[in-house]
């Protein structure tokens, strides 16, 4: 039987995987279509925003892999697909560079104060002296989460501050300077969170942590899911001045009504989850995902390690 392969939501280029493996049946669409439209779909191809749980998979009867152009995996069910004996395959550093070129634009924006500026011009306010910033090189920056994300972030920042410390956990490479999530919290000018989102690490930077980093005032810039953060609760330090800069990349559809009612202008920088949004990374995830496909629908041993780029 050819195997049918699913893309869902615009994940990749469909048209080179057509090209490229021009064996198997190809589908395009937004959502998990009824069961008699995908029960030939043996692969499924998808990135973040797009859920994958039961009720999916109920409608996908001969599922065998699922390939994930990006890494985190929050959306989907992953005791579902172990249950299923369903292969996950992802990709979790192509997005890595990218997402802390992020990271650092938001560094030298919440330091230098701009979002601030900008938000009160917006307003018909110009406050340049509440624009008054401290040097990005003269800051400690603490990172939360040691995963290619935060290894990354780390690299790029490091040439631009004062020191960079990673929250102590036993899975950290060897090589990375740790502090005690306690001295973290005590020493850092800028928290970068690089978590994935589980139970443990939701709402993470949430009414604890923001008691215990008051009298510092520091920056908060999220690289993860928003869930990571008790959003409404950094929403508040920030207008109240516990919190000097608060930056999130990976707004979604759900969380902007979160963001209305602001009145007045904060040192606030949003964005619609563009960390991997650069040509480069689409464009190597694309060949990443053509060349398993290949090697899947084949049946030759996917390059790629579990958890790592496979």
């Amino acid at each position: 039987m050819t195997a049918g392969v699913l893309v869902l939501g615009g994940a990749m280029d469909a048209a080179s995987l057509r090209t490229a493996v021009s064996e198997v049946g190809l589908l395009e669409a937004e959502e998990v279509p009824s069961a008699c439209a995908s029960d030939s779909v043996s692969i499924l191809i998808l990135r973040s925003g797009v859920r994958l749980g039961e009720s999916e998979l109920r409608r996908l009867p001969r599922l065998r892999h699922v390939v994930r152009c990006g890494s985190g995996t929050d959306h989907i069910d992953l005791e579902a697909l172990a249950r299923r004996g369903i292969g996950l395959h992802r990709n979790a550093s192509a997005s890595a560079p990218a997402v802390a070129e992020w990271a650092l634009a938001a560094a030298l924006a919440l330091t230098r104060r701009m979002p601030l500026g900008h938000n009160a011009l917006l307003a018909g306010v110009h406050d340049k002296h509440a624009c008054m910033s401290v040097p990005l090189a003269d800051m400690t920056i603490g990172i939360w989460g040691a995963g290619p994300v935060g290894l990354a972030v780390g690299r790029a920042l490091a040439p631009h501050a004062s020191s960079v410390s990673y929250s102590w956990w036993p899975s950290n490479p060897l090589d990375v300077t740790e502090l005690s999530a306690e001295a973290l919290m005590e020493r850092a000018a800028i928290h970068v969170v690089a978590l994935p989102l589980r139970a443990s690490t939701r709402e993470f930077i949430g009414l604890k942590f923001l008691r215990r980093t008051e009298n510092i005032r520091p920056h908060v810039i999220c690289v993860g899911r928003v869930e990571t953060l008790d959003l409404p609760a950094c929403m508040a330090a920030l207008a109240e001045g516990r919190l000097s800069g608060l930056a999130v990349d990976a707004i979604e559809r759900e969380h902007v009504d979160e963001l209305q009612g602001i009145t007045e202008p904060m040192n606030l920088l949003v964005s619609p989850h563009i960390g991997a949004q650069r040509s480069d990374v689409r464009a190597g995830l694309d060949s990443w995902a053509v060349e398993l496909v290949r090697r899947l629908v084949t049946d030759e041993q996917p390059a790629f390690p579990e958890g790592g780029t496979g």
